[in-house]
């Protein structure tokens, strides 16, 4: 059985159902240029009417290290195709750029995350390898 979920917010009138830090201005989110994903016109359009129809599910996931979004680029482009001024975003701590790159799911190599997720041992040995 469904149960209803709590309105945590509203961005631009739409309501926000998901964990979020706040609500930000469309024009103040910057986008990461290093981001492969690509998302045709038509799954955006879509994106944008379920946004608009069933509200905020997932917010947008910003780095406070760098300041770019490290989840939520299809996203974002669906509510400025739907014209919203607003959209959540959820602010995450990482240590590096390639931490952030690694959230969107593989795209650096093991000897870059070494010095993130490795002991220091483990960690220089993958740099002595690597060079």
């Amino acid at each position: 059985m469904a149960t209803k979920k709590e309105v945590k917010g509203y961005a631009d009138g739409i309501p926000v159902y998901c964990a979020h830090d706040a609500i930000v201005p469309v024009e103040q989110m910057q986008p990461n240029p290093k981001n492969p994903n690509m998302h045709p016109d038509e799954q955006l359009k879509r994106l944008g009417a379920i946004i608009r129809g069933a509200g905020w599910r997932n917010a947008i996931t910003v780095s406070l290290r760098s300041g770019l979004i490290v989840r939520g680029h299809g996203r974002l482009a669906a509510a400025q195709l739907e014209g919203l001024a607003e959209v959540p975003v959820d602010y995450q701590n990482y240590a590096s750029e390639a931490e952030e790159l690694a959230e969107k799911g593989g795209l650096v190599s093991a000897q870059e995350l070494a010095p993130v997720y490795l002991r220091p041992p483990q960690a220089e040995r993958l740099r002595r390898e690597k060079q």
